[in-house]
């Protein structure tokens, strides 16, 4: 079984003085020496380094007190989230899972083998409390493919206790660069040792070409996209918090982005893409939508004095809850392995690698792409002035729920929008996003009514009250209605808004 953690640390070039003294470094007490560990580490990736291309890291190593396996995801300028797996001669499933967004078909081979001397220092507090750990690393790394060479060097690292303070860390450095010592070029030991073991003179990233065309800024946007599916997948395996809604968004914004943009990326090509994203979007959202339902019903019932509530109403919430999560999550985890799933990814890249441009990708950006989005939000006008005419019960309910897909399809076009459009693109935006969020309030009560609809005939079934079930059911019902009656008023405003784009 895997365990997690979060690592928060500092590199730096090491000096021949080796590492200064720490004592006086406000805070710490003392400083402990700790031995010297021997690290044997061997790291995984594709051929063509598909995970140091993410930054990510995969490794085997033996030595220390936490031998085993690791794989590190970036998170912020020197923190990661690290997964340890206990030692054994192959890859766990887990951590296999965990790259495999990225890894897909491609094997994973020996690719660099580190040896390093540790020479480690706890820095304690007056309690005698691990603040950090300061080691001297001497690394020997020896690259395991092709005519790569060896490399040495020597670095201090500096890493944050659990649970400790980063303000630490700040104070540590300054000691550090009083003494010389410098921050290392290099965000890893892997990639220092890549870029010095490289055969040959390692070929560096070429610098992003600035976008021109309509079709430049429309594939930043889908890259941006592809790239927040693929990066979401190991946090959605995970079940870390608002992963897999993101990870829904990111589809859809893809998806919406292949609608609004067809003049710009030929749809006969992105159709079919657009249809296996929305098989997506509607897999995650098993997930998704039990979790607004329960947040939403949950809270409904926090309002409902102990005396209207009849029967065991939060413990049959809590069940329905438990048991659709249970089910959702075991057939997502399946998704996610699927051969349906890998084949978009790649043909994702595919697309982007090779656009089906048209004749408007070629062009200056602000005309094709300020068309599109006002295209876009003509139609969520129409669908508004529709339902307006509807009669309140199921008709205008289907007819607003239109308008917010739509609402939706707009605010992300004029996401895209926004490094051509600026200003007025960002307008569209927050018009979008509020009315948005009003149409959102509307098909969430939809969704509860229908909800509770259910949870009140198996209470029924089982002898069990139903009145609670209709308080809240009428509850829902009165807030749909509001919503309603402020439709009119907020569309106004969105409307005059939008006029400049």
């Amino acid at each position: 079984m895997a365990d997690s953690k979060r690592e928060i640390e500092r590199k730096y070039e090491s000096a021949d003085a080796g590492l200064p003294d720490l004592t006086g470094v406000t805070g710490v007490a003392a400083v402990v020496d700790k031995g010297v560990a021997h690290l044997d580490a061997t790291y995984y990736d594709t051929g063509d380094e598909r995970l140091a291309a993410s930054s990510v890291t995969l490794r085997r190593r033996t030595g220390g007190s936490d031998a085993g396996w690791h794989l590190k995801f970036p998170v912020a300028p020197g923190v990661r989230d690290e997964i340890h797996a206990p030692l054994s001669d192959t890859l766990p499933d887990d951590l296999a899972a965990l790259v495999r967004s990225r890894v897909r078909d491609g094997e994973l081979l020996p690719l660099v083998r580190l040896r390093s001397d540790r020479d480690v220092r706890h820095l304690l507090d007056a309690d005698r409390r691990l603040l950090a750990e300061v080691s001297v690393d001497t690394v020997h790394a020896e690259r395991l493919t092709g005519r790569g060479g060896q490399a040495r060097w020597t670095e201090i690292e500096v890493e944050l206790a659990d649970g400790g303070d980063p303000a630490l860390l700040d104070k540590v450095e300054k000691r550090l660069r009083k003494a010389g010592v410098r921050p290392s070029a290099s965000s890893s030991k892997l990639a220092r040792a890549l870029e010095e073991t490289a055969p040959g003179k390692r070929r560096g990233t070429a610098p992003a070409r600035e976008p021109v065309t309509a079709a430049d800024h429309v594939l930043a946007y889908v890259r941006t996209q592809r790239d927040a599916i693929v990066e979401l997948d190991p946090a959605v395996r995970r079940d870390a918090e608002d992963s897999v809604h993101s990870m829904r968004v990111a589809t859809r914004r893809l998806r919406s982005t292949f609608k609004s943009f067809g003049k710009i990326l030929d749809r006969t090509v992105t159709d079919p893409v657009g249809d296996e994203l929305k098989w997506l979007a509607g897999e995650l959202g098993l997930d998704r939508d039990r979790e607004v339902l329960t947040d939403r019903l949950t809270a409904a019932l926090d309002e409902v004095p102990d005396g209207l509530v009849r029967g065991p109403v939060a413990e049959r919430l809590h069940s329905w809850s438990s048991a659709e999560h249970r089910g959702a999550r075991g057939h997502l985890l399946g998704v996610l392995d699927s051969r349906r799933y890998l084949t978009l990814l790649d043909t994702l890249d595919a697309l982007i690698a090779d656009p089906p441009l048209l004749k408007a990708a070629r062009k200056a950006p602000s005309k094709p792409i300020a068309k599109a989005v006002r295209k876009d939000f003509r139609k969520v006008s129409g669908l508004i002035r529709r339902a307006a005419d509807l009669e309140p019960g199921t008709d205008r309910d289907v007819a607003l729920h239109e308008a917010r897909k739509k609402t939706k399809r707009t605010r992300y076009a004029a996401e895209a929008a926004e490094p051509v459009l600026g200003k007025r693109a960002k307008t569209m935006v927050k018009s979008m996003k509020a009315l948005q969020n009003l149409l959102g309030e509307h098909q969430d009560s939809v969704m509860a009514r229908q909800a509770l609809r259910e949870l009140s005939a198996v209470a029924h079934a089982a002898g069990e009250s139903a009145f609670t079930y209709g308080l809240l059911h009428e509850r829902e019902e009165q807030r749909a209605v509001r919503v309603e009656a402020e439709l009119p008023g907020a569309w106004d405003g969105i409307k005059d808004g939008a006029t400049d784009l």
